[in-house]
């Protein structure tokens, strides 16, 4: 006589025994350069295998006003609520196709009462006599087609539930040091617009100092209209970049509350960019390719990867037999009041096989369907590390140079404006036409303008390159 005992200890066998058809996972390798680029234009990388992306956003960014303004996006920001949820939805998924694990044990309980007309008697059958009334009682506790898991098929679609998962959360990552920088980039982005307008207000002043003089020398005949004329359009240039910059300083700040998620206080807002720095400036790195397989955007194509590989498990056992048990222990009675009793005790066993003999190729096409699924994964995967590496050596490309540049930039600026003063002051005093000078306060508008862009550009840059590697978590 089979008891539960022995039925449970079948069910536990049979599922630590059974087999698994997945692929074994293996990571792609060759699709990038064994190491980051080096040499030429890229700056040289201290090899100490430091992980950079192991610095905390809040130890990256140093401005304190940036920090606090950063802490209320990851607090506040839409998409990142969007991700969150989307990873409770993949973690609810999994907890569902995990219970298929395991049976379902449900009670039941019946009554039956009825008329046993039409049935002869029968002393001593058990059987009532013909009109008396018939009551049945039962109570039981079963599982009902539980399907025993010897192929693996089960272990296989939890096992991709389970990764589809992890990469959610991978991507969750993802969209966390995105916003990290994009808060960064348009918080700095707001700083330079405004120093972009105090050199469109000096501009301003400059010009119409000039204009006005023009003017007075116009009137008495010392020059005539066409100076007037060439000093007003500079003038009135400046009063178009002010405008211009004043709507682009509204919309900064709008693109900034949107990314915030709330309206950042004026308080938190930057004066201008000037010259100081706002990230740590020298950042450690590891020379290796490697330290992009660290990025989660990487992560979760590997993530899904993995979980194409059990598909194709899955599929695979789905062509070999499915093997279910239904069993039930409990009691059944011609009374209640002897429901219980010792001797009211019933139990069943029932084992099912099923194997599709036609299913005109319904199993074989979702095993190729699996298999096409896990090779667009490789390449999927492969494709994010490429893009991986291109933006990191594009970021680390601009770090090598973005210091010249900012040298030369400031260099050419300084010169500008020493010559735009020398050249009004020579105007000023006879000895050179005023289309020269002029021309002096455009370059030298121009240089000033090109230099805070390009401070900027070295600005965005480092964050460029600490996004790129994947920092930002902490």
């Amino acid at each position: 006589m089979i008891n539960r005992a022995t039925v449970l200890v079948m069910l536990a066998a049979t599922a630590l025994g059974g087999c698994n058809f997945a692929p074994r996972h293996q990571r792609p390798v060759g699709a990038i350069p064994a190491v980051l680029p080096q040499g030429g234009a890229y700056p040289a990388m201290l090899a100490d295998g430091s992980d950079l992306s192991a610095i905390a956003w809040n130890e990256f960014f140093t401005d304190t006003r940036l920090r606090q303004v950063i802490a209320l996006g990851l607090e506040n920001n839409r998409d990142l609520r969007v991700a969150a949820a989307n990873v409770l939805q993949a973690r609810a998924q999994y907890r569902v196709q995990r219970s298929n694990l395991l049976p379902t044990v449900s009670v039941g309980g019946s009554a039956q009462v009825g008329d046993a007309r039409g049935v002869s008697a029968t002393t001593g059958s058990g059987i009532p006599a013909s009109g008396q009334t018939v009551e049945i009682y039962q109570a039981n506790v079963g599982i009902s087609a539980f399907e025993l898991d010897l192929w693996g098929r089960l272990r296989n679609l939890n096992e991709a539930a389970l990764q589809e998962f992890f990469a959610t959360e991978e991507a969750q990552r993802a969209a966390r040091i995105s916003l990290i920088a994009e808060l960064a980039s348009a918080w700095l982005t707001l700083a330079a617009d405004r120093d972009l307008l105090l050199i469109a207000n000096d501009t301003l002043q400059s010009t119409r100092q000039s204009l006005d003089l023009t003017r007075a020398q116009f009137r008495v005949g010392v020059i005539s209209e066409l100076e007037v004329r060439q000093a007003d359009t500079n003038y009135q240039a400046a009063r178009n970049d002010i405008a211009a910059l004043r709507a682009q300083i509204e919309q900064d700040r709008n693109a900034l509350n949107l990314l915030a998620g709330a309206p950042v206080a004026d308080a938190l807002l930057p004066e201008g960019l000037g010259t100081q720095d706002y990230t740590l400036s020298q950042l450690p790195g590891d020379l290796g390719s490697a330290v992009l397989l660290r990025r989660p955007d990487v992560r979760r194509a590997e993530r899904e990867l993995i979980a194409r590989n059990a598909d194709i498990g899955a599929a695979r056992a789905a062509m070999f037999p499915t093997i279910s048990l239904t069993a039930s222990f409990g009691t059944v009675s011609t009374a209640l009041s002897g429901l219980f009793g010792s001797d009211s005790r019933a139990w069943s066993v029932g084992p099912g096989a099923t194997l599709p003999i036609f299913d005109f190729g319904r199993r074989s096409g979702n095993l190729a369907a699996a298999r096409a699924a896990q090779q667009g994964a490789v390449a999927t995967y492969e494709r994010t590390l490429q893009a991986a590496f291109r933006d990191v050596a594009d970021a680390l490309a601009t770090r090598g140079t973005i210091d010249e540049q900012l040298a030369a930039r400031a260099a050419r600026a300084d010169s500008a404006i020493v010559a735009a003063r020398l050249s009004d002051a020579r105007y000023r005093a006879g000895v050179e036409s005023f289309l020269i000078t002029l021309d002096a306060q455009r370059t030298a508008y121009a240089a000033r303008r090109d230099l805070v862009t390009t401070r900027l550009n070295r600005a965005n840059n480092l964050v460029s390159v600490y996004r790129a590697i994947g920092g930002g978590l902490s």
